[in-house]
């Protein structure tokens, strides 16, 4: 579908969305001085995926909503590292600062070197250079995630998920994913980007839930067991 208007407006949001799901917790960090339930690993992680998503946005001629994405992502993923470095790790500002800022230069310069690099590629009919961007931007994403689940299936709970974190994520993901089909010409590898990571977070609220209710089950049954026992030794007396 050719709808530059409807692009840019999915894109938008997808962009949006994205931000306010890691904004509040940015926030709630601040206001609390401590990150006890996050991993660092997950937001680098996402961090580095910006910058093959924004390689791939970028050299793909998507709309500028969706190729300013990335770079959001990097930005509020590096700044909620920092915050696990600083609250977590007890690091020091200075210390914090400095590889932060380091990280994201490196990620930066990265990032814009790959542009140059992959639009010379794609001129000359080097196509897989492209396609390996969309993979590593895929991957990364989800490997981020994918710790969530290791972590909910190894304790059987939750894992402290935050299903209003995990529906904006994939809100996003579904923004991005329109902002696609309304290009000038449908792209393939960008549906895979997006629909992956869009896929699961899907499955990890449907465990979220499942989990939680699996809690509350077993929360009832302890509740209902003392008043077992209360009972019968009346009824002995």
């Amino acid at each position: 579908m050719d709808s530059p208007v409807a692009a840019n407006v999915f894109g938008t949001l997808g962009a949006v969305l994205w931000s306010l799901q890691l904004l509040p917790q940015i926030w709630k960090n601040w206001r609390r001085h401590d990150t006890e339930s996050l991993s660092p690993l997950f937001f680098l992680s996402w961090a580095a995926a910006g910058v093959p998503l924004g390689v791939y946005n970028v050299v793909s001629d998507y709309n500028i909503a969706l190729q300013i994405q990335p770079q959001i992502l990097i930005f509020l993923s590096l700044i909620t590292w920092s915050q696990c470095q600083y609250y977590g790790k007890r690091w020091g500002l200075s210390k914090v600062t400095l590889c932060s800022l380091t990280i994201m230069s490196i990620l930066g310069g990265i990032e814009v070197g790959l542009v140059f690099a992959l639009r010379v590629a794609r001129d000359r009919g080097h196509d897989w250079a492209l396609t390996l961007m969309a993979v590593l931007a895929a991957v990364l994403l989800v490997a981020g995630v994918l710790r969530h689940y290791v972590d909910m299936l190894r304790t059987k709970t939750d894992g402290g998920i935050s299903l209003r974190f995990a529906a904006l994520d994939a809100s996003g993901d579904v923004a991005s994913l329109l902002s696609v089909v309304f290009q000038e010409t449908l792209d393939v590898l960008g549906l895979v980007i997006y629909g992956s990571e869009f896929a699961v977070w899907t499955v990890l609220m449907i465990l979220v839930v499942y989990f939680r209710l699996c809690g509350r089950k077993l929360e009832a049954g302890d509740d209902e067991e003392p008043r077992g026992a209360v009972g019968h030794v009346e009824r002995q007396a």
